[in-house]
């Protein structure tokens, strides 16, 4: 269902912006961002979003007031950043029709955790049921669990972690560099060829003919790719 799911991020910093974009994408949703509240105003006004992350201290118009503007017509989940900590500050957040709020610093992880819960309570997210894609494969991101042909298939760590940054992210081509930073992790301390090894037996228990692959795919001197299709 996730890949439904739209989520507007408003916050003037780019480069916040930009993390708490890739972390929401990584976890299949669609997100977007605006750095001024009156490009937030414009872009609701146009597009339907299903949550909010709403920074409160903008250059031109207060995050406060477009949480007003949009409580008028909508009860989207908004989710505050806010630099406040005290209980005033708090309540405040809360009465302009906020549904939650995070302290800056935020953790985009804890953020993210924060829009699958307000999106749990509106129902409108479940990480309860599998992904399934074409040729029999399926993927439960919650539980961890892989099948083909609905026989559960046993993966490493490793290839778990592949697989599921791949599939999260199909389509896109990524190097070996590229898998051990955002699939393994930087504390990896294999060589990046190690990689090309993990690719290798996931395909031979994910493919039908690990020779002719059709959901992990390689182009030479680019890298691989997750070629499946959600059904």
């Amino acid at each position: 269902m996730s890949d439904k799911i739209n989520i507007l991020i408003v916050e003037d910093e780019i480069k916040v912006a930009e993390t708490i974009k890739s972390y929401l994408e990584k976890e299949g949703f669609n997100a977007s961002f605006a750095i001024l509240g009156s490009a937030a105003v414009n872009i609701l006004n146009e597009k339907t979003f299903n949550v909010i992350i709403l920074d409160l201290m903008l250059p031109d118009i207060s995050g406060e007031e477009i949480c007003k503007m949009v409580r008028k017509t909508s009860d989207v989940p908004i989710i505050v950043l806010t630099a406040k900590s005290s209980e005033d500050s708090k309540v405040n957040v809360l009465n302009t029709g906020a549904d939650d709020y995070l302290i800056k610093p935020v953790s985009p992880r804890e953020l993210v955790a924060r829009v699958k819960a307000v999106l749990r309570r509106a129902g409108l997210f479940s990480e309860n049921s599998a992904v399934p894609y074409n040729d029999g494969l399926s993927i439960d991101f919650a539980s961890r669990t892989v099948k083909k042909n609905d026989i559960e298939i046993t993966l490493t760590p490793n290839e778990y972690k592949l697989l599921k940054f791949l599939a999260q992210n199909a389509g896109r081509y990524f190097s070996r560099e590229d898998l051990i930073e955002g699939a393994i992790g930087a504390k990896y301390d294999g060589y990046d060829r190690a990689v090309d090894s993990h690719i290798k037996n996931l395909r031979q228990k994910i493919e039908d003919n690990p020779k002719s692959p059709k959901y992990i795919v390689t182009q030479y001197g680019v890298g691989y790719k997750f070629a499946g299709t959600k059904i």
